[in-house]
């Protein structure tokens, strides 16, 4: 590395330049805006699953230009922060209420007021981006069940929405939204900003049991219950080669550290069951911090993409001090969080082939997400399934991909193996659900029942043939395939 470390950490909020020295790169932002006295900013879950801690951050967005974007407070490490613009409750009203706030206090948007700030952030950073809607605050619980008001008050604005033109726009003119080298330390703790990659080596030759971190909405968890000790931090954030996206007629290369928001727009109508699952990924705040690098570096078995992925036949571009190489997905999850990854490897960028099988003439794709609540929770099964058709209905190619029925996300070859050659209708399905009941052997944990997410393996496959069904131009009637 060629940049010296610094023992001060400098950034900006509401406008006011804050220039920290000696404190931990790994306490929270919301734990240091508290400790601040910044207590419009409020603790609700931890877990960025409430929004109650919503701030917004002047960053870079799909469209390359700066935008305010609503993130959850909680999760992110105070050295991410560093050089980098944040806006709180605090500074929204500008010496009057600003329209977001007018809005709710007109149409009784608050109850008990301990969630309203994160909802004022989150509309207050729709509001530049002229997106108000219900997917704005799909990352805002409201205890008091309050909604209506809400949503009427956010219908008010978007109505007004193109007279935006007031000092938070001429703030986003002048904006820099591009991250330099960053190097923080404070005794035993370290916070690196690399901007190339071969810094990132260089850096985890030095430190070879240094953490990597992008958008930290997993690690973060653990930094926000204190649940783990992390001396060394690097930061993928700036790393240029982590952030392409670029497509061909062939296929789509994205960077690992590209955030999840960026991918949903830029690559919006490509791969429609990697459409659906990013609209059920977590919410906006997270989205617009998670990275598909971090999603399956983690490995965890209920990530919500690797399914997706592997339906698709993605592969991964790896990359260390001593060369590169590429690795199919379904090579990369070798056990319950434990990967393929080599001491000195990071994820480079995911590669999906939009090719279809050779002699296909239709293909079927699709995923589904089971949870408790909608958006804004985990997965107690997540599934996707890619079928490849020939012109008498046949299936060419199958891909069966599943997470949260196994130590890892798998795919059920056996069943995909099955699939191959038989006419795509209901009484192969009948046959492929017999299949599917052995291929996985799932838990009982707090989130569902074994017998529960076995079943939920069996019938989402069902539901794939049904809606694909209906939604095809093939023109035998229901009766006919059933027979």
């Amino acid at each position: 590395m060629t940049h010296g470390s610094t023992n001060q950490l400098t950034f900006t909020i509401n406008g006011e330049l804050v220039c920290l020295k000696d404190i931990d790169p790994t306490c929270t932002l919301l734990e240091y805006l508290r400790q601040s006295d910044r207590m419009g900013t409020k603790e609700g879950c931890g877990d960025g699953d409430c929004g109650a801690c919503t701030v917004a951050l002047i960053g870079k967005g799909a469209d390359g230009k700066p935008h305010y974007q609503a993130v959850n407070s909680c999760l992110i490490p105070l050295g991410a922060i560093a050089e980098r613009e944040v806006i709180t409750v605090e500074g929204v009203a500008n010496g009057q209420l600003h329209p977001v706030q007018a809005a709710m206090v007109q149409l009784g948007g608050s109850q008990c007021g301990y969630c309203t700030p994160g909802f004022i952030i989150s509309l207050f950073a729709a509001y530049y981006d002229r997106a108000l809607d219900d997917m704005a605050i799909e990352g805002n619980l409201c205890r008091c069940t309050g909604y209506l008001p809400i949503r009427r008050a956010a219908q008010q604005m978007a109505a007004h929405s193109n007279e935006v033109g007031d000092i938070f726009s001429h703030t986003l003119e002048r904006s820099s939204i591009e991250l330099s080298p960053f190097n923080y330390g404070n005794g035993d703790r370290q916070f690196y900003r690399p901007a190339r990659l071969v810094e990132v080596f260089a850096l985890l030759q030095q430190h070879p049991n240094a953490t990597l971190v992008a958008g930290a909405t997993d690690l973060g968890l653990e930094l926000s219950w204190h649940r783990q000790q992390y001396p060394v931090l690097i930061s993928l954030e700036a790393v240029a080669e982590l952030q392409v996206l670029e497509q061909t007629d062939e296929s789509v290369e994205i960077g690992a550290a590209v955030p999840l928001s960026h991918i949903e727009a830029i690559l919006h109508g490509v791969f429609p069951s990697l459409d659906e699952m990013l609209h059920w990924f977590a919410a906006r705040q997270v989205r617009n911090r998670a990275t598909l690098g971090g999603n399956i570096g983690t490995a965890s078995p209920i990530g919500d993409l690797p399914p997706v992925l592997l339906s698709l036949d993605a592969e991964l571009r790896l990359a260390s001090a001593h060369g590169s190489r590429v690795l199919p997905l379904a090579d990369f999850f070798k056990g319950y969080r434990q990967t393929d990854l080599q001491p000195g490897e990071v994820i480079v960028s995911i590669l999906i082939p939009k090719a279809i099988a050779a002699g296909a003439v239709r293909r079927l794709s699709q995923s589904y997400k089971v949870g408790k609540r909608g958006t804004d929770d985990i997965s107690i099964v997540a599934a996707a399934f890619t079928i490849d058709l020939d012109d008498r209905n046949q299936i060419l190619h199958a891909r069966l991909g599943y997470g949260g029925v196994a130590a890892t996300p798998a795919r059920a070859i056996a069943v995909e193996h099955f699939l191959i050659g038989k006419p795509w209708n209901i009484a192969t399905v009948q046959q492929a659900k017999t299949l599917l009941n052995k291929a996985f052997t799932p838990l009982t944990d707090l989130r569902g029942s074994a017998d529960y997410r076995q079943r939920l393996i069996v019938n989402l496959f069902e539901k794939f043939f049904v809606e694909g069904w209906a939604d095809s131009d093939l023109t035998r009637d229901w009766g006919e395939v059933s027979s």
